[in-house]
Order: C-alpha cells, then sequence, then structure tokens
C-alpha cells in the first residue's frame, strides 16, 4: 500500500500532509478532530537532519496542547551513516527524536506507529518503535537488522542464521516475526477504512508498554516479561 493510498484511506475529508526530501508531515481532520502526521517514505535513510525535523514536528504537536494523536508512518531504510552524520553524533539526534514522541504520549497524545514499507536499525528504533502501539500493513517489512550484518558482527554464517530465524522470530527480520514478539501488535487491514481501523487502535491503546507480554502470549519472547520484571523488582531494592 502506497503512502497516498494510506491518506486517501486515512483522511476521506482531505489532509495538508506533504513529502519532502523522504519526511512525512502534516495533518488532516479525524474523528472531529485532527491527526497529525509524521514519517519517512520511499526508502529514504534517517539522518541528522531528518530526525531534527521531525522531532519538531512532534514538538510543535505538544506544543499547541490538546491531545492530538500522531501517528509515524514508517518506510525508510536505515540510519544514515554517513561519516558527517556520524561525526556530528547522529545517535544522538535518534535519542532526540525517539524521546519526543515519549514526551508527547506523556503528554496525552496517542502515538501510533505504521509500518507500511521496509524499515531498519535505528530509524526503526527511534521512529515506529518508539510510538505507544505500532501497528503494520501486509507487504511491510521491518528488521532491527538484516540478517547479513548479524552474520558480520555474530561471526555464524549466514545460512546458520537464516535456518535459526525460522524458530527464533527475536531476531528474525519480516513482519510477522515482528508481530510474535509483540513489537507490532496488529496487521491492519488495506481493504478497509484506516480511519477506523487507526481509532479504534487508539481507542484500545493500554495504559503501559505490554509488548513484552504479547511476546510471551505469542511464543516470539518467552521469557522477555520476566526478565523486565525481575530487572524492575531488582531495582526497586536499590
Amino acid at each position: 500500500m502506497m503512502l497516498a493510498e494510506i491518506l486517501a484511506s486515512l483522511f476521506p475529508e482531505g489532509h495538508s500532509v506533504t513529502i519532502a526530501d523522504g519526511l512525512i508531515s502534516g495533518e488532516g481532520a479525524f474523528r472531529g478532530g485532527r491527526l497529525a502526521v509524521i514519517g519517512i517514505d520511499g526508502d529514504t535513510a534517517l539522518g541528522v537532519d531528518g530526525a531534527c525535523r521531525l522531532a519538531g514536528d512532534v514538538l510543535d504537536v505538544v506544543r499547541r496542547g490538546g491531545r492530538t494523536p500522531i501517528l509515524v508512518a514508517i518506510d525508510s531504510d536505515s540510519q544514515r551513516m554517513s561519516r558527517r552524520d556520524e561525526l556530528l553524533g547522529l545517535n544522538e539526534y535518534l535519542a532526540h527524536l525517539a524521546k519526543t514522541l515519549l514526551l508527547a504520549d506523556a503528554h496525552g497524545h496517542p502515538t501510533v506507529g505504521l509500518i507500511y514499507g521496509h524499515s531498519a536499525a535505528g530509524a526503526f528504533i527511534a521512529t515506529a518503535l518508539a510510538t505507544r502501539v505500532l501497528v503494520g500493513l501486509p507487504g511491510a517489512n521491518p528488521s532491527v537488522m538484516d540478517l547479513p550484518s548479524v552474520a558480520r558482527v555474530t561471526k555464524l554464517p549466514l545460512d546458520r542464521l537464516e535456518a535459526m530465524a525460522k524458530d527464533t522470530p527475536v531476531f528474525a527480520p519480516g513482519l510477522d516475526n515482528m508481530v510474535r514478539t509483540g513489537a507490532v501488535q496488529a496487521v491492519l487491514d488495506p481493504d478497509l477504512p484506516l480511519a477506523d481501523q487507526i481509532a479504534a487502535v487508539i481507542d484500545a491503546m493500554p495504559e503501559d508498554d505490554h509488548r513484552d507480554r504479547l511476546g510471551r502470549e505469542r511464543g516470539g519472547r518467552p521469557v522477555a516479561e520476566e526478565v523486565a520484571a525481575q530487572v524492575v523488582r531488582d531495582a526497586a531494592l536499590g
């Protein structure tokens, strides 16, 4: 599903969403109010400039007040691994973007990630995974790290990793694996109005992050919930 189709399904009454240099920004009428949209389109890599622009868009929504929901639509490459971006401290810019989404959430703005294309690594973590809830569309291809990169880091043969990925979704790429680990809450139906489906996601939004529980229930991360709980208990003991 292309971005233009997504926007038409989200905003049948029209919208002001624009795309410039692969970055999405704007809003449209939604449930008697507005829905703000930011994101990345066209498999664009996310660098320091893009992260700053998207973070600024999120902060603008927060400054206006209210409880305007924010949709983060993603079809990106990974982070831009250029010499310039790395020397400027790309990791800090990506962290800043993620923090603005957490800030918006803390101020009462429902944040929903929508992965409709590719995304990977830091760009995926700082955008779609930084929202309260992440949903996907059929055909999306997210990954935290592709298997050839995992092979280089772990020094394990690629064919062995490909075999392991069939039974171990926690590091395997692809939408189905992200659903099994709980990272993606649900896959939307492109044949139904996306406005209604996103509204339903917002209405059912949990009060806290329950992705580790979903991962346990779906068999993709069987021990993450208990490990996280143990860390919290140990931290509370000082």
